[in-house]
């Protein structure tokens, strides 16, 4: 059986079992929603630009933070592999900082920005720029002595061996670190957002919260579900696969 038609076997028995645990019922409605109750919120929310609105707050917030994520976190990571003092000094207060749950960065982000955009863009960055830190260090450390050796005997120096050996050679390591740090971006956005009206999808959720729509609250859940799979599916698999061939594991089925 392929793949997708497994897939769509396995949705389809899950629809019927919500379905039907909801015609058990075992809870009150607004507890545990119908499968349809949910279906019309997502129409609502679409039919009248609710829903598309907050879509679109919240993909613009993401960007700005998951970028500079990216623009710190990636020069950094080299940095921590290549130089040992960085490594011996900041690696620590990295490896440290990254225990922390995104949670716990809200906060210093409300004390130091206040119920802001600035407070909700603090909390993405320092959720998704120590994942891309580490994953680009540990690509570093593991790039094989040898090619830093021969290309060393070939000249290569400074800037030329970041960008002509080290950089390609941890490339996989990176595209796993970008794809970990926009994981944690979106869920640290979603924290962020309950701070205050922000206009996102995290703001409808605290609406169905406190209007006790449940149906919204699993609406809201599945859009950003939906569109954490969109971005995994049309950036960061291609960019895998790509990768993977370029490095010669690529398997053919």
């Amino acid at each position: 059986m392929n793949g997708w038609r497994l897939r769509l076997l396995f949705f389809i028995a899950l629809l019927a079992a919500w379905e039907g645990l909801f015609r058990l019922r075992l809870w009150p409605p607004y507890v545990f929603p119908s499968m349809l109750s949910v279906g019309e919120s997502l129409r609502i929310g679409f039919a009248d630009g609710t829903y598309p609105l907050a879509i679109a707050v919240s993909l613009r917030r993401i960007l700005m933070g998951y970028g500079l994520s990216l623009v710190v976190g990636i020069p950094l990571g080299l940095l921590l592999g290549r130089i040992k003092l960085v490594q011996d000094t900041l690696g620590s207060i990295v490896l440290g900082l990254q225990a922390l749950p995104s949670i716990c960065w809200l906060p210093m982000a409300l004390l130091w920005f206040g119920l802001s955009e600035r407070a909700i863009l603090f909390v993405v960055v320092m959720g998704a720029v120590l994942s891309v830190t580490l994953s680009t260090a540990d690509g570093v450390h593991n790039t094989p002595p040898l090619y830093l050796r021969a290309a060393q005997t070939m000249g290569a120096r400074g800037l030329t061996l970041y960008t002509r050996v080290i950089l390609p050679a941890a490339l996989p390591a990176i595209l796993s670190g970008m794809k970990l740090g926009w994981s944690f971006a979106w869920r640290s956005l979603m924290a962020g957002e309950l701070l205050y009206v922000s206009l996102g999808l995290g703001q409808l959720l605290t609406m169905g919260r406190e209007l006790n729509d449940m149906s919204q609250v699993i609406a809201v859940m599945l859009v950003i579900v939906a569109i954490g799979l969109s971005v995994d599916r049309a950036l960061f698999s291609p960019l895998e696969r790509r990768v993977r061939e370029r490095w010669g594991l690529h398997t053919v089925s």
